[in-house]
């Protein structure tokens, strides 16, 4: 690339789709997008339910593993990552929420001020157009679409019930006033299809001049002048590029390659680096650590009717009617993935406040909202090439190994009520053998994997391991910054992928502002000229 760009933009994922989308709205700004892997053309990328092919695609995802995990009998966990135009917002489960106002609460009284619930309620509003429409919570014309499931399902109606006998209440909107409570899921999809940050952002930007996008471009190092970042190193089609800026480098590589890249760019602990024959160009102990993740804990019961999602899948009849729904109607399970519905409550209400627990019903999965455990993700050699190690650490600490017990109780509790019994045939996972609180806690760390929200490795705020100030700028360092969910201090309480693009959102508003001050005022309003990007991919039309 011979053209200098304002900005370039590292990885397109939830986050990097939403700072090169909204930053070239700015004819003024030139943009280049970094992506890894290809264009998102794959129908299993559009189709809602075609998560379950792309979840194994190493075409489209990383397939990454984490390191043996003493916590969890050493096992190695199964981690994916969108590698791909939308990251992993093309290849997730698509649900749609944010969270707890005392999560975002909780980071403004940190030592993030500007990042309360009420300080990013503006963007998650802005960034959401809700099928139901605008009100003082959602947004109802922005880019990230979100829809009703829509058809009621009987094992759905059921667990609700259900949920009501232990007393939670039945909650249709899980990101308005309250998140307690059971209900159905809201999906990032329109009219069946998934709405990925690539097809929500990427697709109405896609033909601007000032916006490159590069596929297949694997960053391998950032370039610096200093203490100043003015570039990006990365590979393409075999060959080593450069890509210079005089703006900012903006990370969005995600939980797991954001601190990577810095790590073998010569930011982080010094004794890691010079480990594997890095030079150490700032010294910054946080990058990679304080790694975080909701572990998922999936118990299965056979169901005494063929209602399920399987069943429909298993037989050519079934397979043909549901392919016949969605075409014809856009409706059905191909235009809903799996998870339909969903539950947020205490799993130990003698000590959480707040919900402490959520569940995704398709088997019955649930995971703990708020993990004391700690991990951390580290370069293991000079090669960008090869996976970071990465050690979740889970259930490291007593009130994650006591909420894992207490939150398969709560599942077991929810599947032997009244309105479930005439559903439920027999307990599959655990078992009936899994009987006592020790037998309880094996079974979780024997078969407790992620639900896919790995974060917290480049953590926002001003103690010894945090990596970027409350404007995501790395601290001790110009021009560079990170954005995407390495930066949250603390695990939100729920899926991260709504969080991340309000993130995105308030990242680029802190962007303009600070371009607006370091900007001569001589050359304030003055346009700069166009080229033509090397190599303009498209998102499904």
């Amino acid at each position: 690339m011979t053209a200098e760009f304002d900005h370039i933009v590292v990885g397109a994922g939830s986050a990097g789709c939403v700072l090169a989308g909204r930053l070239s709205e700015d004819p003024a700004t030139r943009v280049l997008l970094l992506e890894a892997g290809p264009p998102d053309r794959s129908l299993w990328i559009h189709l809602p339910i075609g998560y379950g092919k792309t979840m194994w695609d190493r075409r489209l995802n990383w397939c990454f593993e984490t390191d043996p995990d003493p916590n969890m009998n050493g096992r190695r966990i199964y981690w994916p990552r969108g590698k791909t135009l939308g990251g992993s917002s093309s290849i997730n489960g698509l649900i749609y929420i944010r969270g707890q106002r005392e999560d975002y609460d909780a980071w403004a009284a940190a030592g993030c001020p500007g990042w309360g619930y009420d300080d990013l309620l503006p963007y998650f509003r802005r960034s959401e157009g809700n099928q139901r429409g605008a009100d003082a919570f959602h947004g109802g014309d922005g880019p990230l679409k979100v829809s009703d499931i829509g058809a009621r399902h009987p094992l759905i109606e059921a667990f609700i019930a259900g949920a009501g006998t232990l007393g939670v209440p039945r909650n249709d909107d899980f990101n308005g006033r309250q998140q307690e409570g059971a209900g159905y899921y809201q999906l990032t999809t329109h009219d069946g299809w998934r709405c990925s940050t690539a097809v929500a952002y990427l697709k109405p930007a896609r033909r601007r001049p000032n916006l490159g996008i590069e596929c297949e471009a694997m960053a391998t190092s950032i370039v610096f002048e200093g203490r100043r970042a003015v570039g990006v190193r990365y590979r393409q089609g075999g060959v080593e590029r450069e890509a210079r800026c005089r703006g900012e480098v903006l990370l969005c590589a995600g939980a797991l390659q954001s601190p990577q890249l810095l790590q073998l760019s010569g930011i982080g602990a010094p004794a890691l680096l010079a480990s594997h024959g890095v030079a150490l160009r700032h010294a910054l102990p946080g990058v990679g650590e304080n790694l975080q993740d909701h572990l998922q804990i999936r118990l299965i019961f056979e169901c005494t009717r063929p209602i399920t999602t399987n069943d429909e899948l298993n037989s050519w009849f079934g397979r043909a009617k549901i392919g016949a729904q969605w075409l014809l109607s856009r409706r059905g399970p191909l235009a809903v993935g799996i998870n339909q519905g969903g539950c947020f409550m205490r799993a130990l209400p003698q000590s959480a406040a707040r919900p402490d627990i959520q569940f995704h019903v398709a088997t019955l999965s649930v995971c703990q909202l708020r993990p004391t455990s700690r991990g951390h993700v580290r370069i293991r050699s000079a090669d960008p090439s090869e996976p970071p190690g990465m050690q979740p650490n889970y259930l490291s600490t007593e009130l994650d190994r006591r909420t894992a017990v207490a939150a398969v109780k709560a599942a077991r509790a929810v599947a032997a009520s009244a309105p479930m019994r005439p559903l439920v045939a027999r307990e599959v996972k655990p078992g009936p053998g899994a009987a006592d609180d020790a037998a309880l806690l094996e079974f979780c760390r024997n078969h407790g994997a992620t639900i896919f929200h790995p974060s917290g490795t480049c953590k926002m705020g001003r103690d010894a391991l945090s990596v970027v100030d409350e404007r995501l700028r790395v601290h001790g360092l110009e021009r560079l910054r990170v954005v995407d969910a390495s930066v949250m201090p603390t695990l939100v309480s729920g899926n991260t992928n709504a969080p991340i693009v309000a993130i995105a959102e308030k990242a680029v508003e802190l962007i303009r502002e600070d371009a607006a001050r370091a900007r001569p005022a001589t050359t304030r309003g003055a346009s700069a000229p166009t080229f033509q990007p090397a190599n303009v991919e498209e998102t499904r039309t």
